[in-house]
């Protein structure tokens, strides 16, 4: 995939301002693909990369929150192992959650990094200070993605988002 070019400079200037980081799960935490056992029991695979990443800018002071359209006690249970206290599963308006969880944090949208995968993700990312699409996102992401990870979701890209977000912090 090809992608619009990047001012790298302005990319680390917008990552300076961020409180807080929104992760969507299928495609992003994980690589999207949906596992099933024969009882209909659903397994979720996530990277330990992104799992270390996350506890490190929430150690740094950047709230995490997870946003997903879809419901599962996968996502509740690594949530928690992380730390992440901002979990909201089965959502069909993300924005709308977005927007009571800045009121409820007392922050601004300028201030929000989103990570996004598909067009579910593209209003909140939209609305984000810092809007990142994984590597292997749907190219209709490109056009309000300020920046594309190396990596595809669930295979690091998290960590990736992490690692900008705590040098910006560290170059200030």
């Amino acid at each position: 995939m090809v992608y619009k070019k990047v001012d790298m400079d302005h990319v680390h200037v917008l990552a300076t301002k961020i409180h807080l980081l929104v992760l969507d799960v299928d495609g992003v935490l994980t690589d999207g693909q949906l596992h099933f056992d024969a009882k209909g029991n659903e397994c979720k695979v996530f990277h330990v990369h992104d799992g270390y990443g996350i506890r490190q800018v929430l150690t740094a002071g950047i709230e995490v929150a997870i946003i997903s359209g879809r419901k599962s006690v996968a996502v509740e249970k690594r949530a928690a192992e992380l730390g992440i206290q901002h979990v909201f599963l089965g959502i069909k308006e993300k924005s709308a959650v977005l927007k009571k969880l800045i009121t409820q944090l007392k922050i601004d949208m300028p201030a929000v990094a989103c990570v996004g995968d598909d067009t579910p993700d593209l209003v909140c990312m939209q609305q984000a200070g810092l809007a990142v699409a994984v590597a292997d996102a749907h190219p209709d992401l490109d056009a309000v993605a300020d920046w594309h990870t190396h990596h595809g979701g669930g295979h690091g890209a998290v960590r990736e988002v992490c690692d900008l977000l705590l040098t910006a912090r560290t170059v200030v």
